[in-house]
């Protein structure tokens, strides 16, 4: 008989690989709420954006650790045992805890008021390139300003929350005796929302703060002038714009750099720039406009920083005008930039995009409850003092009694309940009655604690009023407000700068005017002539099997629109392209202004007020006018879809004004007809209308705007609408020409 095989569990392993390879399906809805959605609201409520406190959670721990570690009134440690001992709050890693310490310092200049007064080398807010020395070599400290972050921290006044593995707590925010959430700048970038947030100045937001303490409907603009940056500078002054920023959270504001000029070393010194750009940034962009040949009054520009601050010096050519060059620089470089608000705070862990009003009575429910909590936990202390002291009365009043039942107890665990029971008081009162030296039992002693009872009383009495009264609480707040300002509050940094009708003005167009000639070969090879250069060599130079195809004469401010055979077109001023030779074969245009692969010129118009039309001509029989000013633009350098693409283009041409025109097909029929007759459409890719009709098979070949002169042998092909047949075309070879132009 075969013996039965036994059936045995498969091991967990086996198990795993027997599913292996198994897919499921999943909406991606639920893979992004899985997966994606935590990230992001972690991100968000727990990294990127500032609470009503004024700070990130990274900050916050930072300076939490510094005050735990005693660095408010201490000497000045290493940064690695901030970042070391910071790590059991942040568990981030120890450069990002670092650079987090970097823009909190003084040295780096990135904050209006800094939190950590340093010493060594921290970088600077205004250089990309001036890097922070390690850890290990710079020692910092917290700032004094400081003691208003961690005023009454220890009086419950905000709630504490375990750490990442619940070794410790932290506070969930500061109780900051005044706005902080405005006074630093603080930028930060979550997921699908950021928030950037300019600082003003301690003195003026502190005013008007306790003004609208007074009046809700104060005008914030009167007290709160406006941004005030580390940096310096000039702020142009836009009061509509200002109000925008203040009432919404969102705006924009025009920043200036702060300059003069050095007649005898023929510079101009840069010594404040914006502070949303580096030092580095303005060199490049100054270099660049240099080479390029956009600023020609500019020899040189150098890096002077030294340990007295921040210079730029600029070197001019002779005879610059110094006022003119800045209204240049300022509209071409960073020094002008702007910075864009987005007041995005996060209230009660929602994020939520807020007006200066709104903020501050955000802060001040915030202050208020900090207030609150330590009147109220100071009041608990006091009640609990005066129950002690209340029970230590009844004792000194018969201060032989207590003596007698102490002395008549005989063990010490009954002293305490013989107390209760002699004198009708709890035991807590029992406890301390029974703590209290043998020395103290005298007169003065029990007079002094006597005086205290009715003294803590009163007190208790004034807390509770305290509480009860919601204008006492801000009379508090208002209080600390003043002492604040008083103490740290330092003058404005950023003036106001009004705009003048120079800054207004459209810019002057500086570019060297002077005739030119410009040469388009079939190729694509252009070349921009002199009129004296093409004197001295006509003969134009070009590949073999190439020839010049157009022929310009304009100026060197002209605008010139390349189009090409994909219905693209770029645009260059002249002045872009540099003045050559005949002798050269000149810029091949594909590679000059970068077109796509296997794209080619297919022709070029020059204008300067965009005035006029463009006929195009397709092979299906039909043409299109379009005005030029279509293809006008401010800086966009490239246009796709300059004309319809549904057939393919015979020819284009550029008219001031209506001409007659001569189409032939390759049915060797010819038509002439005036460009009136076609409709003007302001849609770049018009298909226009039919001009020739064709049979299957049949296109149209070419098209010839015919000089005054032929036309009188042509009128035969001359039709009165369109679109027509035409007439079988004799004699034209002179005349029927395939061009663009």
């Amino acid at each position: 008989m075969a013996r039965k095989k036994e059936s045995r569990p498969k091991p967990m392993m086996d198990a795993w690989f027997e599913n292996a390879g198994i897919t499921q399906e999943e909406t991606i809805t639920d893979t992004l709420e899985k997966n994606y959605l935590p990230y992001a609201m972690s991100v968000i409520i727990s990294r990127a954006l500032p609470e009503i406190d004024g700070f990130k959670p990274s900050h916050r721990k930072l300076l939490y650790t510094m005050y735990k570690m005693g660095l408010l009134n201490g000497t000045r440690t290493k940064s690695a045992n901030v970042v070391g001992q910071t790590m059991r709050l942040n568990p981030h890693g120890d450069q990002a805890i670092y650079e987090t310490m970097v823009r909190l310092t003084r040295a780096n200049e990135c904050l209006l008021h800094p939190y950590v007064d340093s010493k060594g080398n921290f970088g600077k807010h205004y250089s990309r390139d001036m890097a922070f020395a390690a850890s290990r070599y710079t020692e910092v400290k917290l700032a004094p300003i400081c003691e208003t972050l961690f005023a009454d921290i220890d009086k419950e006044t905000v709630d504490f929350i375990p750490n990442y593995d619940n070794t410790m707590t932290e506070p969930a925010l500061l109780p900051a005796t005044f706005p902080t959430i405005l006074v630093n700048a603080n930028m930060g970038i979550a997921v699908s929302m950021a928030s950037n947030i300019c600082p003003f100045n301690l003195q003026e937001l502190c005013e008007t703060c306790i003004r609208l303490m007074d009046d809700p409907a104060h005008d914030l603009l009167s007290t709160l002038k406006g941004p005030d940056f580390p940096s310096g500078g000039y702020l142009l002054y836009d009061e509509a714009e200002l109000r925008k920023i203040y009432d919404t959270g969102r705006g924009s504001i025009k920043l200036r750099s702060k300059w003069n000029f050095d007649k005898a070393a023929g510079c101009i010194e840069i010594t404040e720039i914006p502070y949303t750009t580096t030092l580095e940034a303005i060199k490049d962009k100054i270099t660049e406009l240099a080479k390029a040949g956009k600023l020609r009054e500019v020899s040189y520009a150098r890096d002077e920083i030294d340990v007295n601050g921040f210079r730029l010096a600029i070197d001019v050519k002779r005879g610059t005008d110094p006022d003119k060059l800045m209204q240049k620089l300022f509209r071409m470089t960073p020094l002008q930039d702007t910075f864009g608000c987005n007041f995005n705070v996060l209230i009660g862990n929602t994020p939520k995009v807020m007006g200066i009003r709104e903020i501050l009575e955000e802060w001040l429910y915030f202050r208020e409850d900090c207030v609150k909590r330590r009147v109220y936990f100071d009041l608990t202390k006091m009640r609990h003092k005066l129950h002690l002291l209340e029970g230590l009365k009844k004792i000194l009043l018969d201060i032989d009694k207590a003596i007698a039942i102490i002395r008549a107890t005989p063990e010490e665990a009954l002293v305490v309940q013989n107390l209760m029971d002699g004198f009708s008081i709890d035991e807590i009162q029992a406890e301390y009655v029974a703590e209290i030296k043998l020395r103290h039992l005298n007169r003065e002693y029990i007079m002094n604690k006597l005086q205290d009872v009715d003294k803590l009383a009163e007190e208790i009495a004034d807390m509770e009023d305290i509480l009860a009264k919601p204008a006492r609480i801000r009379k508090i707040i208002k209080k600390e407000l003043k002492e604040t300002a008083k103490k740290y509050g330092q003058p404005r940094k950023t003036m106001f700068y009004h705009a003048t009708e120079e800054d207004i003005a459209p810019p002057e167009d500086d570019t060297p005017d002077y005739p030119v000639h410009l040469f388009l070969s079939k190729e694509g090879y252009f070349k921009k002539i002199t009129p004296q250069s093409l004197r001295m060599s006509g003969e134009q130079k070009v590949k073999e099997g190439d020839y010049i195809c157009q022929t310009v004469e304009t100026t060197n401010r002209t605008e010139l629109l390349f189009f090409t055979d994909k219905a693209e077109v770029y645009k260059v001023r002249a002045s872009a392209l540099d003045d050559t030779k005949a002798s050269v074969l000149g810029d091949f245009i594909p590679v000059k202004l970068g077109f796509n692969e296997d794209e080619h010129v297919a022709g070029m118009v020059t204008t300067t007020d965009y005035k006029g039309m463009l006929v195009f001509v397709f092979a299906n029989g039909k043409a299109a006018k379009v005005p030029l000013s279509a293809y006008e633009t401010k800086n966009r350098k490239k246009l796709t879809n300059a004309y319809s693409d549904k057939s393919p283009l015979v020819a284009m041409f550029y008219l001031t004004d209506d001409r007659d025109m001569l189409v032939q097909s390759s049915a060797n029929k010819a038509l002439l007809f005036s460009t009136a007759d076609i409709p003007e459409k302001t849609t770049r890719q018009t298909q226009g209308v039919n001009v020739m009709n064709l049979k299957n098979g049949q296109t149209l070949t070419s098209a010839y705007l015919p000089e005054e002169e032929q036309l009188p042998q042509l009128e035969t092909y001359r039709t009165k609408n369109i679109p027509a047949v035409g007439k079988q075309a004799k004699n034209l070879e002179d005349i029927n020409q395939t061009t663009l132009w």
